[in-house]
């Protein structure tokens, strides 16, 4: 049993070690954050989970590009981030299809419930720079998604806002029966107030001006219930915003990019053609 964890670790570190090379990797603030996390040092859980203290972004252009980025925030309960099923995984995906992938390495918040967002617009500033005139999309997962919601409702401006959304489950509440308590807790704090709640529950921050979406869950996730995705989808229909939901019976969470999941071959097809679609 040891020689076969042993060689299972070994192959896993190879995987992710394949996965993250060749590439470009940028600071997100090379000048220094605006902004701080009280966290002093980085650090590796596994050869999956990344805690996190300076932002960058592992950037993966297509070799044939059709004028789309995607921003992908991973997942990991606002704690930690996992890079290589919820980010690495998707670059040879997206880039078959001429779209340029940047994987957001974002700091985790430590109760600093700004940080992360400021993460991510400071990254599409910079994506909006290198590729101007290109569709720039966000997508997340989890506690990822629950940023990239936030991203496609609290823009400051144009160059922030988000051109469309992808959400595989994600935390959409951070109050009230339906909401993730460890992604609320290391967002905003042990006692946030209801207003703060409600500045990111992100169904009630919904406007008629926000990006379409395409939303994906499980209807057996027992981490995120799936009514965080029926209430945005909800929310953005009511305000008039083009949005496609995608349920799945079985799966629970945190499916990502394994092939192991059931229906992950009606999934990536549905997602590769609403992409098709979409144009400036």
């Amino acid at each position: 049993m040891k020689r076969l964890l042993t060689a299972l670790f070994a192959a896993l570190t190879l995987s992710a070690a394949v996965s993250a090379a060749d590439h470009e990797i940028v600071k997100v603030w090379p000048d220094g954050a605006p902004n701080d996390t009280g966290i002093r040092s980085s650090e590796k859980d596994s050869i999956e989970w990344c805690i996190i203290n300076e932002p960058v972004m592992h950037i993966f252009p297509a070799e044939k590009p059709v004028g789309k980025v995607v921003l992908m925030c991973p997942g990991g309960g606002y704690r930690h981030l996992g890079m290589e099923n919820e980010g690495y995984s998707f670059a040879p995906w997206y880039n078959e299809q001429g779209i340029d992938v940047v994987i957001l390495q974002y700091r985790m918040p430590n109760g600093h419930h700004d940080v992360p967002l400021s993460d991510v617009h400071q990254a599409m500033r910079y994506v909006r720079g290198r590729s101007p005139g290109a569709l720039v999309g966000i997508q997340g997962f989890s506690a990822g998604g629950h940023l990239a919601a936030t991203a496609a409702t609290h823009y400051d401006d144009a160059v922030t806002r988000p051109d469309f959304q992808i959400l595989f489950y994600p935390v959409i509440a951070v109050s009230g029966p339906n909401s993730h308590p460890w992604s609320s807790k290391n967002l905003l704090g042990e006692k946030p107030s209801q207003e703060l709640c409600d500045l990111y529950n992100n169904h009630l921050r919904v406007t008629a001006d926000n990006p379409p979406a395409f939303i994906l869950h499980s209807s057996d996730d027992t981490v995120v219930p799936i009514s965080n995705s029926l209430d945005y989808y909800s929310a953005l229909v009511r305000n008039g915003v083009s949005a496609s939901l995608h349920v799945y019976p079985i799966g629970g969470h945190g499916w990502g990019f394994y092939d192991g999941f059931a229906y992950k071959p009606m999934w990536s097809a549905e997602l590769k053609y609403w992409l098709s679609t979409l144009n400036k």
